[in-house]
């Protein structure tokens, strides 16, 4: 388990880049925090650093957003929060195998229609900045929170 403070919006954008230049071929990140907590910021500093261009969206209303990687592979930014049952999930085309990186924001709300997590982060509001308590939840997490 690793501890962050996150003064600033910097600090963010750095946590993105050190779990970008880590992150193993295939994974699936959870995202817990309150609103405002800096989920969406983290995932879109972490897809900036993956080499997304343009504009990156909060999946907020669409529940799912699909990003080209500088790699070739896909990334699906996936934000929950709206859904009321883990049975709307089966709507979204979601297919296991065709993401090599899942962020999900709110993943409490979809109970075991999700893959299982690699890394968690649960962020926090901290004074002026954020707090960020990453743990890892499979061997391939563990792998990469200790190269970060």
């Amino acid at each position: 388990m690793m501890h962050l403070h996150l003064q600033d919006a910097a600090a963010t954008d750095a946590l993105g880049q050190r779990l970008a230049a880590q992150r193993p071929a295939h994974a699936v990140v959870h995202l817990y925090g309150d609103l405002g907590a800096g989920k969406s910021t983290l995932a879109r500093a972490l897809l900036r650093a993956l080499g997304v261009t343009g504009t990156i969206r909060s999946p907020t209303y669409t529940l799912v957003e699909r990003y080209p990687l500088a790699d070739g592979s896909e990334a699906w930014h996936l934000d929950l929060y709206r859904i009321g049952d883990p049975g709307e999930l089966d709507f979204l085309g979601l297919d296991e195998g065709a993401a090599s990186l899942w962020l999900v924001e709110w993943p409490q709300r979809a109970g075991a229609a999700l893959p299982p997590a690699d890394l968690r982060i649960d962020l926090a509001i901290d004074g002026h900045g954020r707090s960020a308590q990453l743990s890892a939840c499979s061997q391939a997490g563990k792998v990469w929170l200790a190269a970060i």
